[in-house]
C-alpha cells in the first residue's frame, strides 16, 4: 500500500480511508480493470444482435484476447496464491462474479429484452465463471475455447434468448 500510495501521490491513510483495507483496495482494482474486458465483451454481443450464439461466441473470444493481452493478467495469473490479486478472481471472487455476472446480464438484457431475466442471469453468471476459469487455466485459443463454449452452451442460449 506505501508503494501504491507513494505513485499515486497521497498518504497510505488516504487510500486506506478511501479503500477500507489492502483487499478492499485489490478488488477494486480488479474490477475497475475488468471494465475493459466488458467493454469488449459488450461491443462484441452488440455486433451480433441478430445472431445470439455468435453474440456469446464473440464476447467470449473478446474476453478471452484481451485478458490474455493484457500485462496485469499475466501477472494475476504468475502469482502463486501468496499475496496477489489471483484470490480476487478465485477464491475470494464472488464480489467480482457479482459484478461482472450484473453487467454482462445488462447487456444480455439491452439486446434481448424479451428474454426471461432468470435465464439471462444463468447465463451470464455462467459465461462469467467459464471466461474466469479458462482465464485462469488456459488451454485452446481464445478462438477455439469460445467456440467450444458456444458450441456446448448453444441450445440453452436459443431457447434462453428466444431465437
Amino acid at each position: 500500500m506505501s508503494e501504491i500510495a507513494s505513485a499515486a501521490g497521497v498518504s497510505r491513510q488516504t487510500l486506506y480511508k478511501e479503500f477500507g483495507s489492502r483487499d478492499e483496495f485489490a478488488q477494486a482494482l480488479v474490477i475497475h480493470e475488468g471494465e475493459r474486458f466488458l467493454d469488449a465483451v459488450d461491443a462484441a454481443v452488440r455486433e451480433h444482435l441478430d445472431d445470439p450464439r455468435a453474440a456469446v461466441g464473440a464476447a467470449l473470444g473478446a474476453f478471452l484476447r484481451t485478458a490474455g493481452e493484457d500485462p496485469l493478467v499475466r501477472i494475476l495469473l504468475s502469482d502463486d496464491g501468496t499475496g496477489g490479486l489471483l484470490p480476487f478472481v478465485t477464491t475470494q471472487g464472488m464480489p467480482v462474479v457479482e459484478w461482472a455476472t450484473a453487467r454482462l446480464a445488462a447487456t444480455i438484457e439491452d439486446g434481448w429484452p424479451e428474454a426471461p431475466r432468470a435465464k439471462v442471469q444463468l447465463l451470464a453468471e455462467s459465461l462469467v465463471r467459464l471466461a474466469i476459469s479458462h482465464v485462469t487455466a488456459p488451454g485452446e485459443s481464445p478462438e477455439a475455447t469460445a467456440g467450444r463454449m458456444g458450441e456446448l452452451l448453444g441450445p440453452f442460449i436459443d431457447e434462453a434468448l428466444g431465437v
